[in-house]
This record gives C-alpha cells, sequence and structure tokens, in this order.
C-alpha cells in the first residue's frame, strides 16, 4: 500500500487509444486507456509481449501520439499534445528521463561523456556538468569507470552509464522500457536497488514497462496490461 493517492498527479492520460493501419484494416493496440502517476511514485507496467506496454510508455513519454485521448502534465494538467513540436521536444528534455533495454550510449565517448552529454546539449556549463556526471556515476557505482567507452564496460555497467545519462537534467519523471530485460540476475538486482536510491535520493517518478516480476513489486504500485487495456 501506498500513500500517492491524494492531491493533483503529475501525469494523467485521459481516453488514450491507439490504433495502427494495415492497408484498409485498423489495428488497436491500446483500448481506452486512463492512467496517472503522483510525484515520487514508481509505478510498473507488466503484462505479456504484445499488449502495448511499450506502445502506452510511449504516448505517455511524448514519444508518439494517441490516436485519442489526453496527456496532462503538471500542477497546470496542460495538454502535452497540444504543445507545438518544438515546445513539445523541449518539455521532453527539460522534464523527462528515458532508459531502454539496449543502451543506446555513443560508443566513441566515454561513461562520463555520455553522461556529460545531455547537460552540454542544454547549455550547461562544462564544468558544473562533468561535476554531475562524476556524481551521477559514483551513484551508480561506476566512479572507477569514467574514461571507460561502452565497449569496455559489462552490460548491468553499460545499463547503469544509461540511468546516469537519463537522470542528470533531474528530469521529474523517469521513464524505462525492459530496462533489465538483457541483464543477468545480479545486474538486474543492482538496477532494482538503484532505481529505489534514486527515487529515494532524489524523488523521481519512476514509470517502467517489464517482463520481471521481481521487479516490478519493488514498485509502489504495479498495473496489468491485457489485451490493450488494464485488467482490474
Amino acid at each position: 500500500m501506498n500513500n500517492f493517492g491524494s492531491g493533483l498527479p503529475l501525469l494523467k492520460a485521459e481516453g488514450i487509444r491507439k490504433s495502427f493501419f494495415k492497408g484498409k484494416s485498423e489495428i488497436p493496440v491500446i483500448r481506452g486507456i486512463d492512467f496517472s502517476i503522483q510525484a515520487g511514485e514508481m509505478v510498473a507496467i507488466i503484462g505479456a509481449s504484445g499488449v502495448g506496454k511499450s506502445t502506452l510508455l510511449h504516448i505517455l513519454g511524448t514519444l508518439e501520439p494517441p490516436s485519442a485521448g489526453r496527456v496532462l502534465f503538471g500542477p497546470r494538467q496542460e495538454d502535452l499534445f497540444r504543445y507545438s513540436e518544438k515546445a513539445l521536444s523541449a518539455f521532453r528534455n527539460k522534464t523527462l528521463g528515458f532508459v531502454f533495454q539496449f543502451h543506446y550510449l555513443l560508443p566513441e565517448f566515454s561513461a562520463l561523456e555520455n553522461v556529460m552529454m545531455p547537460a552540454l546539449i542544454a547549455g550547461h556549463a562544462r564544468g558544473a556538468s562533468e561535476k554531475q556526471a562524476r556524481d551521477l556515476l559514483n551513484f551508480v557505482g561506476l566512479g572507477h569507470r569514467l574514461d571507460h567507452r561502452p565497449n569496455e564496460l559489462s552490460g548491468g555497467e553499460q545499463q547503469r552509464v544509461a540511468v546516469a545519462r537519463a537522470v542528470i537534467l533531474r528530469p521529474k519523471l523517469l521513464l524505462a522500457d525492459e530496462l533489465t530485460g538483457n541483464l543477468d540476475s545480479a545486474n538486474r538486482a543492482t538496477i532494482m536497488d538503484l532505481l529505489v536510491r534514486l527515487n529515494q535520493a532524489t524523488g523521481v517518478s519512476i514509470l517502467l514497462v517489464t517482463h520481471d516480476q521481481e521487479l516490478a513489486q519493488r514498485m509502489h504500485r504495479v498495473l496489468v496490461m491485457k489485451d490493450g487495456g488494464f485488467v482490474n
């Protein structure tokens, strides 16, 4: 049981639908989902492959628009998909962090440089960005791997670098898509602990989709998807 039931949600989705078309045939993937997450809350979405978990995460993260419905954010409950593309991109970069099953680290850069990159792109001073990246890599247990490139790191280490990179701009919401999917049990446990510590240390809300039941149970709340909707 958690204590996140009161107050305006950080993010709220109303009547989310998503369909794809094959020729003239409509293929519904998301069938009218309502969802909310509070500031500081950790929520897992689980379900079989193909039920629409990743599609829903992409919509909630504004990476793709819904066919119908609204995604509202913050105390003013602003409808994100009414933003211009430029404004939506700026919102996404400033407010959301993303981690995927594949780390997407830049191979020619060190762990430190990879973590610094979003801050530098956002126009932050190099010295401050480097200090923050060092602090984050120490936080995720990789202070001894600062100068290593991705191909010199294990899969678990790569994923920890990706998590550090995702939170360097202090997002309000971290969205994770199967981030433990390629990891062994020891590295899965490390990532689980890291997410909980991040939440406790920074107050970042976390929304993840996963097949990992053990990871899901570490969250404050677990939702089950089936046939494009949540199971009551």
